[in-house]
């Protein structure tokens, strides 16, 4: 085939300009490889002058990105402006009524309004392909829906945002808190224009659900997903955590059980010398787990302009060599509607208490947990200067209700903790053998 793939590119950001670096740079490595030549022929952005660093003198310019879906000199529509709602989702319903395949970096838009998108895709026969959206230069969603097809998925976990990784690693290694290294991240430009959807686990979260959707084969549903961030998490805590061999991580985990579909992005423990635990910077790492191949870790850059490129061509370079594959690797009518279901495994919880110091405090501790059948694995009381002492437990495998019942029955008590940590500082990463 000689014919060439045409691009239209809706977004110049970062990703959008890395995006026409790679067409620009590696035009003969392209067409080699797809058997065709790959060009770009129109782009979309807010701003037509703009100083960007690329030369777009050769591509027609659309102000607005609907009117770019709608091009018929394109044959693929490349999303990179970002957004759930509004022209992101306006001009990729555009692309595909028009008959456009579509190349996408939304991980929002594709969390929220996923199903519905592939539906439209599927019924005018276009592809949705979004491999960028989810943990940057990673090639996490082909593994999923290419790779792994002949397995069934049991697990999917992993560190999945790296503006939060970063942050966690800044604090261990340098001693910041965790407004310093916000304030640094954010002037960095590692944060989103909403420093939230990072740091409050919105943005691994949307990846959690759309990883979830291909290896379980369910509708995406980002609204079942529990979500809690790093913006309480404080320097003590880091220190604390490392004193007892652990690391504070924003993990995912989804997995499917009895009682439904599990999906939880929380702050966990994990142990310091895994691979999870070793994980700096704005890195991400993926685990997957399937019956036949039992466990695989994928490690990468998880943002940034070259590594998301890369994956948005990927996708592009598929398509150029004629693969059509359904969005979320089966037809989008096969997929379920699943229950949400919330974790019910047991594994070792994390307590960091502020004690008030007064005989027999740790004793009435130690029994309302035993009260509520949790045992005490590890405990370390440090010296303090004031009426409260700083206290760390780990406990056994417990449940999280069990962990729930616990802390309220300490309110009854009189000794009452002055400060709580987090109950879902779980380290699940028990059921997960590491390689090394």
């Amino acid at each position: 085939m000689t014919t060439p793939l045409r691009l239209g590119i809706a977004g110049l950001g970062t990703v959008g300009v890395g995006i026409v670096r790679i067409v620009q740079k590696h035009a003969e490595l392209l067409e080699k490889r797809a058997g065709r030549p790959v060009v770009i022929t129109a782009v979309s952005a807010r701003s037509k002058t703009k100083n960007r660093d690329v030369d777009l003198s050769d591509y027609a310019w659309e102000d607005d990105p609907v009117h770019l879906a709608k091009r018929t000199d394109i044959d693929v529509f490349i999303e990179v402006m970002g957004g759930s709602e509004g022209p992101a989702k306006d001009a990729t319903e555009a692309a595909i009524a028009a008959g456009h395949d579509v190349v996408s970096a939304n991980k929002a838009l594709l969390a929220i309004h996923g199903q519905s998108i592939a539906e439209a895709a599927e019924a005018k026969g276009c592809v949705v392909r979004f491999e960028a959206a989810v943990a940057g230069g990673i090639p996490v969603v082909k593994a999923l829906t290419e790779g792994l097809a002949g397995n069934e998925i049991t697990r999917v976990m992993g560190v999945m945002n790296g503006s939060c990784n970063y942050i966690l690693t800044r604090m261990e290694n340098d001693g910041m808190t965790y407004e310093e290294v916000f304030d640094a991240a954010n002037q960095l430009g590692y944060l989103e224009a909403d420093p939230e959807l990072d740091v409050g686990g919105i943005d691994a979260g949307h990846k959690l659900a759309l990883l979830a959707s291909i290896a379980f084969g369910t509708q995406v549903n980002f609204d079942a997903v529990a979500l809690e961030g790093i913006g309480s998490i404080t320097i003590e805590d880091i220190h604390q955590a490392a004193d007892m061999g652990y690391k504070i991580k924003l993990l995912g985990v989804a997995q499917m059980t009895g009682r439904g579909l599990e999906q939880r992005m929380t702050p966990c423990l994990v142990p310091d010398t895994s691979p999870l635990g070793q994980l700096q910077g704005g890195t991400n790492m993926v685990v997957l787990e399937g019956d036949s191949v039992e466990q695989i870790t994928l490690r990468g850059a998880g943002a940034g302009m070259g590594p998301t490129a890369s994956a948005v061509m990927g996708d592009v370079m598929d398509i150029a060599r004629g693969s059509r594959m359904t969005t979320f690797g089966q037809p989008a009518s096969t997929l379920r509607k699943v229950r949400a279901a919330t974790a019910a495994i047991s594994a070792p919880y994390y307590l960091r208490l502020q004690l008030l110091d007064k005989p027999g405090a740790l004793a009435k501790v130690a029994a309302v947990l035993g009260d509520a059948g949790i045992s005490i694995d590890r405990m370390r009381q440090y010296d303090h200067h004031d009426e409260t002492a700083p206290v760390l437990i780990v406990t056994h495998k417990t449940t999280k209700s069990a962990l729930d019942e616990a802390l309220s029955a300490f309110e009854k008590t009189a000794v009452r903790p002055k400060r709580r940590c987090l109950p879902s500082w779980v380290s699940d990463t028990q059921p997960w053998r590491p390689s090394n």
